[in-house]
């Protein structure tokens, strides 16, 4: 690799309250030539006085790679042993099988999701989700009509709606005169996703629509657009497009929406918030938004993986959200 030496640092910081981690790379001016890992399968460099003809040299690179594949079945075996523990003998899951994960040993001696079995209460609730996810935004539709005056209410409950269309529209954060105009590939889950964020937790609402915490940036990002973006970007992370969600994300919202029917929504809440801790966190300014939704994806990737997570509530970051005013 030019340049010299790869250093990574981690560094800790608070964000929002919560411990962070940040890397840094340092290195050679011409950048990265080349992966840090080779993904098709690091082989160790051969020293320069042996050739390929030494018996010794092939039994040691044998012996390598077989405890090199042993080692990481085993490491396999006691993820699915712990994860097995978690869910089945958790208090809620005692006494149904609510998913099994089975894994299929490959000809490398990597193990891999080979399917996904569901309780009736999950399959119920992740095909209503799907049917949510597959309903398009249409302008002409008066539930869709309501629900934006609904959001705009929320939002400004001491103004009266101008209309449908209008300037005014583009304080709460949509690009035009026309928020239909902004949700394409959205759909109306993204607008139902913003009214239950402003019904479920007002305080924190207003709050990131007004952007009244922190040292906020001349350039803001736009608050009703960067909620689109992370409906997207939940549908993505849980794999909600498949029939059956197999990304480690997506499998532990399967056991969350087991005990939550409106866990999408919830997430969606505590993603936001997330969202604008690493936008204050980062300094960051409108074109820096795609950087800061990525940290968001990121950190909520890596929550999603911690033990002991059974509802939206045991996420860290759900510490972010004002209580609910129910």
């Amino acid at each position: 690799m030019n340049g010299g030496a790869l250093r990574r640092r981690v560094h800790h910081e608070d964000v929002g309250g919560k411990k962070n981690e940040r890397m840094e790379f340092a290195g050679g001016a011409d950048g990265l030539d080349e992966p840090l890992l080779e993904h098709d399968g690091y082989q160790s460099p051969r020293p320069a006085h042996v050739d390929d003809s030494d018996d010794d040299w092939k039994e040691k690179k044998r012996r390598e790679e077989q405890a090199w594949t042993q080692n990481f079945s085993r490491l396999i075996t006691l993820w699915a042993q712990w994860f097995t523990n978690a869910v089945v003998g958790g208090g809620a899951w005692v006494g149904s099988t609510l998913f099994r994960l089975l894994l299929r040993r490959q000809s490398n001696g990597t193990e891999a999701v080979k399917e996904i079995y569901l309780s009736p209460i999950q399959e119920e609730r992740l095909e209503y989700l799907q049917q949510r996810l597959s309903v398009p935004f249409d302008g002409s539709r008066a539930e869709h009509q309501d629900a934006l005056r609904a959001l705009w209410h929320a939002a400004f409950p001491d103004r009266t709606l101008p209309g449908l269309v209008s300037e005014q529209w583009k304080e709460m954060g949509w690009q035009g005169t026309d928020p239909s105009t902004d949700f394409r590939g959205g759909g109306f889950i993204s607008l139902q996703n913003l009214l239950f964020f402003s019904q479920k937790f007002p305080a924190s609402f207003h709050r990131l629509l007004h952007k009244q915490d922190g040292k906020r940036a001349t350039w803001e990002y736009p608050f009703a657009v960067a909620g689109l973006n992370i409906s997207f970007m939940l549908i993505q992370i849980l794999d909600l497009k498949a029939a059956k969600p197999t990304s480690m994300s997506g499998i532990t919202f399967l056991k969350i929406l087991a005990e939550d029917e409106m866990a999408f929504d919830m997430l969606y809440c505590v993603a936001f918030e997330m969202l604008d801790a690493h936008w204050l966190a980062m300094r960051a300014s409108y074109m820096e938004f795609n950087a800061v939704l990525n940290a968001t994806r990121t950190q909520l990737e890596r929550e999603m993986m911690l033990e002991d997570v059974h509802h939206v509530e045991d996420l860290p970051a759900f510490n972010l959200l004002c209580p609910s005013q129910d």
